[in-house]
């Protein structure tokens, strides 16, 4: 999950740098600046994975306490 929320901030970052030129009038950054900017939702994904991932253990290890 860790993993997850540096690359969401990261994309969070990089949409907010990219947004910029737009507000300030300036030229636009290239486009792949904004092909950065789909790291927020990679990071969403892999944040979402690590969650789905801890919720799967935790299930395990509350089966594994009722059985023994």
């Amino acid at each position: 999950m860790r993993a997850g929320g540096i690359v969401f901030i990261v994309g969070a970052v990089a949409t907010l740098v990219t947004m910029a030129p737009l507000f300030l009038g300036t030229e636009p950054f290239p486009t792949v600046a904004y092909a950065v900017c789909m790291l927020m939702g990679v990071g969403f994904a892999i944040s979402g994975a690590g969650v789905l991932r801890s919720i799967a253990a935790q299930r395990r290890e509350a089966a594994a306490a009722r059985g023994a």
